[in-house]
Formats: C-alpha cells, sequence, structure tokens
C-alpha cells in the first residue's frame, strides 16, 4: 500500500457539505480516495475533507504557536 498521511476513515454518520472546489483538487481527492482505499471501495472525496482538515490543523507548527500564545494572552 502507498504510505499516505491519512489513516482508515471512521465510518460515521455523513455530514452534508456545500463547497465548491477546482476539478484538478476534486480530481487528486477521487485519486487520494482510491488509493486509501487499497483495493476496497473508493472513499468519497467528501469523507476526505474533515480528517485532512484536521490533520492538517494538528500538524501546523505555526498554529499550534499562535494558539498557545493566544491562551497565555487570555490568562
Amino acid at each position: 500500500m502507498t504510505k499516505l498521511k491519512l489513516g482508515p476513515i471512521a465510518d460515521d454518520r455523513p455530514v452534508k457539505i456545500a463547497l465548491e472546489l477546482p476539478a484538478t483538487l476534486h480530481r487528486d481527492l477521487l485519486e487520494y480516495g482510491r488509493l486509501l482505499a487499497d483495493g476496497g471501495a473508493p472513499v468519497e472525496p467528501a469523507k476526505l475533507i474533515v480528517p485532512m482538515l484536521e490533520r492538517f490543523i494538528a500538524t501546523d507548527r505555526g498554529f499550534a504557536k499562535g494558539r498557545r500564545v493566544s491562551r497565555s494572552e487570555k490568562v
């Protein structure tokens, strides 16, 4: 299997989202979902967006630093 940043996607209730994606990004999400499936049913792009954003925020050092500074200013 290809090494990807995301692990398996939890099967939970679907959430409706309304946003417009560039065609190239949509194709990339389709391909990512196909690779993540590892031979199974491809993961839909809508199910990838939240875990990708969570992963991005969790690994963004600038965001973490800004959050720490913001919290310390509130004290």
